[in-house]
């Protein structure tokens, strides 16, 4: 390896570190400010505005000494997490930009935004349209036999499952858009998948809501349905332009 190989392997370590550093750098400050305002999140995600929720009249319990203290971390650093992704993704394209042109750099930067707004959508249907109803059903599906205690920790790890899954699912039409600008995928093969998709939405339904009822399932597949039809929309454009 030549002395200007060394030294160009080396400034992109270099490089690499300092995205790293900041990005890390950045969740860590953000993590601690999200702990501080912990409980307003908490309440936030129990019992959220014009929402409805179990909570109104009750609180959640813990049952370990260190079990609240754990959903308070989790919960805060998840938070970060979101709230931080927008310099995380720039901090990546800025160390790819070496490598990219310029329409490639405005297309990377523009789906920031892109991005966070579809994760953010999801994350509100999960909250507001798909968890009310799936709780709802939980609890009273063996009230006549048990009285429901139930555990914030159980409480806040399904949620923040659900939406973490709703937020991704979310992203379908954008991830179509880019697999159909590099001319991986187009119009008459989604056009064919269709069908199929259906079927595959319906499981997606199955694996993401924490129920098994299928009124809860149909609301998961059929917004999947429909962003799978947006993402048609999008590469059926794409394949006009070309």
């Amino acid at each position: 390896m030549s002395i200007e190989s060394k030294n160009s392997f080396s400034n992109h370590v270099q490089e690499l570190r300092k995205r790293l550093a900041i990005s890390f750098f950045t969740i860590v400050v953000i993590s601690i400010v999200t702990f501080v305002f912990h409980k307003n999140i908490l309440e936030f995600l129990i019992n959220p505005p014009n929402g409805v929720t179990y909570f109104k009249t009750t609180k959640p319990i813990y049952t370990e000494l260190t079990e609240y203290i754990s959903v308070a971390i989790k919960v805060s650093i998840y938070t970060a997490l979101l709230i931080s992704s927008p310099i995380v993704f720039s901090q990546l394209i800025m160390f790819l930009s070496p490598g990219l042109n310029k329409s490639e750099k405005i297309f990377l930067y523009t789906s920031i935004p892109i991005i966070y707004l579809t994760f953010a959508l999801g994350l509100i249907f999960g909250l507001y349209i798909l968890f009310p109803p799936a709780i709802n059903f939980l609890v009273t599906f063996g009230s006549d036999i048990a009285n429901p205690y139930i555990r914030i920790g159980n409480y806040i790890n399904i949620l923040i499952s659900l939406l973490m899954w709703m937020g991704l699912i979310f992203q379908t039409p954008l991830l179509m858009f880019i697999l159909g600008k590099l001319k991986i995928i187009n119009s008459n093969k989604i056009k064919r998948f269709r069908r199929y998709f259906w079927v595959i939405s319906f499981i997606i339904g199955a694996v993401v809501t924490p129920t098994f009822d299928p009124v809860n399932q149909t609301l998961v597949a059929i917004p999947v349905i429909l962003l799978y039809e947006i993402g048609f929309i999008l590469v059926w454009i794409i394949n006009r332009k070309d």
